[in-house]
Parts: structure tokens; C-alpha cells; sequence
């Protein structure tokens, strides 16, 4: 249960720190246009690359949750990075916290929860004596 625990976390850590790095990044780089400036100046603010270290340590994370988590729950888990994300930007960006969003975040989280408890009883009943 530890490593559930400490996996989806540090997954959702992960996860979290490539999106709200992405978002840093492309507010220094501003004006977003395509072009080689534009590229440059993205290349050129650290978060750009907090980005690719949260892209970088979420697939080997997920790559190792993967080796010892059935799939369907951890897929739906791994959705957690949507809530974080969520509270993370209403904090940093003072992005506004709507209802719909609120409501969003907490049927992700219950659908999380139903599926992890799903889980556990076929894993009890995989495990009991016939």
C-alpha cells in the first residue's frame, strides 16, 4: 500500500511540475508566435526545462508503477494530475476556482476512489479460500 502510495504521489508530482512549468514557460516567452525568436525565448527560460524533467521523471514513474499496478487503476489515477494542476494553478496563476471545476475535481477523485475500492474487493476475493 507504501508503494501505491508513494508512486502516484511522486507521479502526480511529477506530472504537476511539467504542466505548471510548460505554463511558466510559455509566459516568459510571450509573445507566443511561431517563430525562431519566439523558440529561442522559450529555450531560453528555465521552466522550459523543469517541463522536460517533469515529463522525464513522470515516464520512468509510470514505467515502474506499471511493472507492479493493474492497468485500469492506475490509469485512473494517474488522472489525479488534473486536480493537483487545478489547485496548483488557482495558488500560483490565481486561476479562479469555479463550481464546475470544484465539481470536476471531486467526481475525478471519487471515480478514483470507487475504482480503487473495486480493486482491492476482487483482489480479497482473488485471494480467499474456495
Amino acid at each position: 500500500m507504501l508503494f501505491y502510495i508513494l508512486g502516484f504521489g511522486i507521479l502526480v508530482f511529477f506530472d504537476t511540475l511539467a504542466q505548471l512549468s510548460f505554463k511558466m514557460s510559455a509566459l516568459q516567452a510571450l509573445p507566443a508566435q511561431a517563430d525562431l525568436a519566439w523558440l529561442l525565448r522559450v529555450l531560453h527560460t528555465p521552466w522550459i526545462y523543469g517541463a522536460i524533467a517533469g515529463y522525464v521523471g513522470s515516464f520512468f514513474t509510470w514505467v515502474t508503477l506499471l511493472r507492479r499496478v493493474p492497468v485500469g487503476p492506475a490509469f485512473a489515477a494517474s488522472y489525479l494530475e488534473v486536480v493537483s494542476v487545478l489547485i496548483c494553478s488557482a495558488w500560483w496563476f490565481h486561476e479562479r476556482l469555479t463550481l464546475a471545476r470544484i465539481l470536476g475535481a471531486c467526481l475525478i477523485v471519487s471515480g478514483i476512489v470507487v475504482l480503487a475500492y473495486a480493486e482491492s474487493r476482487d483482489l480479497r476475493r482473488q485471494t480467499e479460500p474456495t
